[in-house]
């Protein structure tokens, strides 16, 4: 008998060394994070002026779809939604 293992996807938020917050998406947080920190991740992370960058946030989803939806619902928000969002779900920053 095969068991089938299921792949977990993230959506994550970072904090940033200039306090801006940044949301993504990735099969892999530890690995994604440290790319950010490397100054090897998204464009937006690229400057040493955002780094470092630290994990605030993260959701699991078994698909990627799902993932996706909640990151791309994260980015086009205000701050001032962004810092709602995280408030509720116990993220003070």
């Amino acid at each position: 008998m095969v068991t089938k293992t299921t792949k977990n996807y993230y959506f994550y938020v970072l904090l940033c060394a200039d306090q801006t917050l940044y949301g993504g998406f990735t099969d892999n947080l530890q690995r994604r994070l440290a790319t950010h920190n490397a100054g090897k991740g998204a464009k937006y992370t690229r400057p040493r002026t955002r780094r470092p960058l630290q994990l605030i946030y993260h959701e699991v989803f078994n698909d990627k779809s799902s993932a996706l939806k909640a990151e791309y619902a994260f980015k086009h928000q205000s701050r001032a939604a962004k810092l709602k969002y995280l408030a509720l779900h116990n993220v003070n920053i």
